[in-house]
């Protein structure tokens, strides 16, 4: 009887940014064939992952990976919790929010390589409205500029920059009341985000606290702001110190319960969908097992990033049909994004 372990690699055709053959030839190529027999799926339909991975965890497959983006990986997951079956991940999404934080390597090879070695550990994840998420979920701006992102014709950090900053200028925060173990606190926000991992993808850090072991999710709230504020939130979204702003406030907790005046868009993993009005939102621990680099390497490209958001805000700024007091202040965010990205 063989003693190699079974593995399937389930790929989405359409997600991310580039075309998915060079990573089937980094595989035949680099593989370890002495650990694994391995065979390819490739998803047909939304939910079809789901169900390539339920079935594999009945013909006990020892690891399903994933390779996508964090939708890809939202799938794989749901049909792995508290299973023995092990999540792999080769990430090509337009954000990897979750492979980030693991510290599995953005190229193929390296990705493979990490399979190789087959390191794997527990983590949480979390539920909200009933939808599992492995990376973060929330209600608010980000909700919006999710379902947007999802209508969009291309995909890509560009593209997520462009929502974002166009439909800032004219989104209106709402009132939230957040009800956790200890009472019920009222919000007027911009945006409320649940995290078990510490960023949306693409090194934004929305919980630069995070832990994906701790029994807990980190919830941020996102007070109203004004397009002044924009350049230092995006410095810190980006540097890992969002927190440390004054319009940010932070919680920790294992369950929560957000209500809003009215039902809804929510995001898990950025995948959007309608909510009702009452939102249950808490951690499960110890509920996934996925293979990651054993030991945590810093991975952290702030600097590229905020120079490809002052590139974008120039851009928008010409543009757009604005009026000449947004054009200058997003100017401004342009420069001292630049002068930020140089130091």
């Amino acid at each position: 009887m063989s003693s190699k372990k079974r593995i399937i690699f389930i790929i989405n055709p359409i997600s991310g940014t580039h075309g998915k053959e060079a990573i089937l030839r980094t595989i035949e190529s680099s593989l370890d064939t002495s650990l694994y027999d391995y065979s390819i799926c490739r998803t047909q339909y939304a939910g079809h992952a789901e169900e390539i991975t339920r079935k594999a965890v009945e013909d006990r497959v020892d690891v399903v990976v994933a390779i996508g983006g964090d939708g890809t990986i939202n799938e794989v997951g749901r049909g792995l919790i508290h299973t023995d079956t092990v999540l792999g991940i080769i990430p090509c999404g337009s954000g990897n929010g979750l492979a980030r934080h693991l510290r599995i390597p953005m190229d193929a090879k390296g990705a493979v390589e990490t399979l190789n070695r087959g390191f794997s550990r527990v983590i949480d994840y979390g539920i909200i409205d009933g939808h599992p998420f492995f990376c973060t979920c929330g209600v608010g701006f980000d909700a919006f500029v999710s379902l947007k992102f999802a209508d969009a014709g291309k995909r890509g950090l560009l593209t997520y920059l462009e929502n974002t900053l166009h439909e800032s200028l004219t989104y209106r925060p709402e009132t939230y009341e957040i009800e956790n173990a200890s009472g019920t606190l009222r919000y007027k926000a911009f945006l409320i985000a649940c995290a078990n991992a510490s960023q949306y993808g693409n090194n934004a850090y929305i919980a630069p606290r995070a832990s994906l072991t701790d029994g807990l999710m980190d919830i941020i709230v996102l007070e109203p702001f004004t397009v002044l504020d924009v350049p230092q939130l995006a410095f810190r979204l980006f540097n890992k110190t969002l927190d440390q702003n004054s319009r940010i406030k932070t919680m920790k907790e294992k369950k929560i319960i957000i209500h809003r005046t009215k039902a809804g868009v929510l995001h898990f993993d950025g995948d959007p969908v309608m909510g009702g009005k009452d939102l249950e939102v808490e951690i499960v621990p110890k509920g996934l097992n996925v293979i990651a680099p054993e030991k945590d390497k810093t991975v952290f490209e702030p600097l590229n990033l905020l120079r490809n958001f002052a590139d974008l805000t120039g851009r928008y700024t010409l543009k757009s049909k604005l009026s000449e007091p947004h054009k200058k202040l997003l100017q401004l965010n342009r420069e001292l994004l630049r002068k930020l990205s140089k130091r």
